[in-house]
């Protein structure tokens, strides 16, 4: 299946999704102060520029999107058009966020994943329950979580 858009009209498409300031990580935000926590964004000396940095507690929290990031649930899907490098880009991205991990772990961070099926969409958590896991994983979780967990997708 050929693109229905040109090159340009497909870069300029591309250059539009935001990579910072999501809608998800805009919610997390507003909750989280309204919840009395205090982060720095996108902390450029860490490694991945975490989306939120909770210091006080050693936390950094990724918003992933779901179709960048290959996360298994109804709102990932392989796109039909040039699947070859689609593949690698995705599959790239997701050994980077790995690695990423890894060394903020080796530094003495714990690592939340929040995925966005778990804010917005069909198959999303209920509001309470997803704050009082993220608030419950901040304060006591351990090294690692996924919200959903990954187990439950």
């Amino acid at each position: 299946m050929t693109d229905v858009h040109d090159v340009a009209t497909r870069s300029r498409n591309m250059a539009a999704i935001k990579n910072k300031h999501t809608q998800p990580e805009l919610w997390l935000r507003k909750q989280l102060h309204a919840a009395g926590f205090r982060y720095r964004l996108n902390v450029a000396a860490l490694p991945g520029k975490p989306d939120l940095v909770l210091a006080k507690y050693r936390a950094v929290i990724f918003v992933q999107g779901c179709f960048w990031h290959q996360h298994n649930c109804a709102q990932f899907h392989w796109p039909k058009s040039r699947v070859d490098w689609w593949r690698a880009k995705i599959t790239a991205n997701r050994r980077h966020d790995e690695m990423v991990q890894d060394k903020l772990r080796e530094m003495g961070w714990r690592v939340l994943l929040l995925w966005q099926c778990a804010i917005k969409g069909r198959t999303r958590l209920p509001q309470e329950q997803l704050l009082a896991q993220i608030n419950d994983w901040i304060r006591h979780g351990g090294s690692f979580a996924e919200l959903p967990p990954a187990d439950t997708v």
